[in-house]
């Protein structure tokens, strides 16, 4: 499907399913999984986010995006398409890389390496390491 060439919103090459680290453990969560063949640096998904009112506490809730680059961060987003599902990883591990806007309150994510068809889409979390709602699956993720 093409997109609308004045679209804000295009998430085409990306589809929402249960991820594959999802585990007894764990439990199920969904993960984003690449539709189509992507190529090293080509766009994957572009999209916009809704900043969330003053005092929102994004340190609790990790269903939403650091909007800023101020520390402690104060300004909070929810982010559209897929980019919500993409699923975190080690830094300097993942196969995409988001590029924040936040001027224009958007994003676009890039493939970091050519990613075939099925495979799931990581990003590392740019607030992995500090945010309270974040510190179990830093654990996970950073354990040797």
């Amino acid at each position: 499907m093409a997109s609308h060439p004045e679209t804000k919103i295009d998430c085409s090459k990306v589809h929402v399913k249960k991820s594959s680290f999802s585990n007894d453990q764990t439990g199920d969560f969904d993960g984003a999984f690449a539709a189509v063949d992507i190529k090293k640096d080509e766009l994957i998904e572009a999209g916009v986010v809704r900043r969330l009112p003053d005092g929102f506490d994004g340190m609790s809730c990790p269903y939403i995006f650091t909007w800023s680059t101020e520390r402690p961060n104060k300004t909070w987003a929810m982010a559209s398409g897929c980019a919500p599902y993409y699923n975190t990883c080690k830094e300097g591990t993942s196969n995409t890389r988001m590029v924040r806007d936040f001027e224009k309150d958007n994003f676009e994510i890039f493939a970091n390496e050519d990613i075939k068809v099925g495979d799931e889409l990581l990003h590392t979390y740019i607030s992995l390491k500090w945010r309270t709602c974040f510190s179990e699956l830093n654990d996970i993720v950073h354990k040797e």
